[in-house]
């Protein structure tokens, strides 16, 4: 085998395809990874890592002010925005140095540039103008996506931005108009709105962060009204006229009838396409649909010896979903028995905004329409003495079961720390349990992972703190 042939030649270093390469050199393959920018990918260097970096300082800005609930007091206290930037970016350097580390310990090879198929087992990479070949007997796609646009509404970087400019914005905006209120654009109308900026949310449908519990959204809306947050839903934002140093934007309502505001600038969140443009996919034979690669629950494209995971193949667009698509993957190209394929009523979905939302598994609205009798627990922040010894009594932890086989059909939390607790949930759900091992595992005390508990012996008419 010369050095341009290998066992697997991975397309994108983002979660997916890092961990991809690390577990191929864990079992043994020859394997390689393309990466035509920064190694991590969006996630560590735009997006998952670099976010909560500027979230964790929006919130220890809000705790500031909350001192004299607590006994503490401070004089002038006041942000610094380019030192927030700063450390964010060192968060997100760091954790880069961190992936091409790993790689190397796993001896995977990280060839620089942008790949391209000419054939079924073959690509070309072009770096600095310079182009090489390199053969695979197995090729996996993990390019990611992009912010997805609207006509008419076009980021221009300066004004009108994506995540990757409100990521490191030069200065604080005083009014901001996000546009979308799925996970980024509630995740970056929190950051702003903390460090206090005006921020008005437009939703085209009718409630935000849409794919949640709805019990779970409304509870969100009245938390980010109360925060100062305005938010319309079932709107639409008609267009976008730029000034010298801020917009005015054309928001239609749901009656038809419109209103203009002026903000200094916008962010649009609506979603995400594939990076699936010029990759030579259609010389491979790659089928793509509405932007995303088409692909099996194993991750095969349909042609032998490709695959693709993360972002490029489809929603949920989270980075652990792919960092698990592309382990299955992989241990199927080694051999690996007893593997099972994605699913995705097991991917747990986590929002970082304030207060934070996490759920795994189907909505109580899915388990109805999917013809499934049901058994809903529910439990607030404020009847835990560790929320309330916290000072963070906004929230609800809310339990789905099939009442007839007690089956755990979903969770749905907003709150403090809930991106952390969701993974009790997720585990149960791994497991298969129902209500019997759940209402009998005992949690300890005092802690906010009570509240799971809780929801759970209320689902059966056996809470106790309430």
């Amino acid at each position: 085998m010369t050095e341009m042939q290998f066992d697997v030649i991975i397309i994108g270093s983002g979660p997916g395809g890092y961990v991809a390469g690390i577990r191929a050199g864990q079992l043994g393959l020859k394997v390689a990874v393309v990466e035509r920018e920064h190694l991590g990918g969006i996630c560590l260097n735009w997006g998952c890592i670099p976010t909560k970096a500027l979230l964790r300082s929006s919130e220890i800005f809000h705790l500031m002010h909350r001192l004299g609930e607590f006994g503490v007091s401070a004089d002038n206290i006041r942000f610094d925005l380019a030192k927030m930037v700063e450390r964010s970016r060192k968060v997100a350097n760091q954790l880069s140095n961190g992936v091409k580390f790993l790689l190397k310990k796993y001896k995977a090879t990280v060839i620089d540039g942008e790949a391209k198929f000419t054939a079924k087992n073959k690509i070309a990479v072009t770096h600095k103008g310079q182009t090489t070949e390199y053969q695979a007997k197995n090729f996996i796609i993990a390019t990611g996506a992009r912010a997805r646009t609207l006509p008419g509404l076009e980021p221009d970087g300066k004004l009108t931005w994506t995540y990757k400019e409100a990521m490191v914005p030069p200065a604080m905006p005083k009014s901001l108009l996000v546009i979308g209120s799925g996970a980024i654009g509630i995740e970056f109308a929190s950051f702003f709105r903390t460090l206090g900026a005006e921020v008005t949310v437009v939703e085209v449908l009718d409630r935000v962060l849409p794919v949640e519990d709805e019990e779970i959204s409304a509870f969100a809306l009245k938390a980010f009204t109360k925060q100062g947050m305005k938010v319309l839903l079932g709107a639409s934002v008609e267009k976008l006229v730029k000034g010298q140093d801020n917009v005015t934007a054309t928001i239609k309502a749901k009656d038809g009838k419109t209103q203009d505001i002026i903000v200094d600038r916008v962010i649009l969140a609506v979603g995400v396409t594939g990076n699936v443009e010029n990759m030579g996919l259609e010389a491979a034979g790659v089928k793509v649909e509405k932007g995303h690669i088409v692909v099996n629950e194993w991750g095969d494209t349909g042609v032998p010896g490709i695959s693709a995971i993360g972002d490029v193949a489809g929603p949920p667009w989270l980075a652990h979903k792919a960092m698990h698509e592309g382990v299955i993957v992989v241990e199927r190209i080694a051999g690996v028995k007893g593997l099972h394929p994605l699913d995705v009523s097991k991917v747990p979905g986590c929002t970082y905004c304030w207060p934070q939302v996490a759920s795994v598994g189907m909505t109580e609205a899915k388990a109805k329409t999917a013809g499934r009798e049901v058994k809903v627990g529910r439990f607030p922040f404020i009847g835990n003495g560790k929320a309330i010894a916290l000072g963070e009594t906004e929230g609800l932890v809310k339990t789905v079961f099939d009442a007839k086989t007690g089956e755990l059909l979903g969770a749905h939390m907003i709150g403090a720390e809930v991106t952390e607790l969701i993974q009790g949930y997720t585990v149960a759900r791994a497991l298969e349990s129902t209500e019997a091992e759940l209402l009998q595992t005992i949690f300890p005390h005092p802690t906010l992972s009570e509240m799971m508990h809780e929801a759970v012996l209320d689902a059966y008419g056996k809470t106790l703190h309430m």
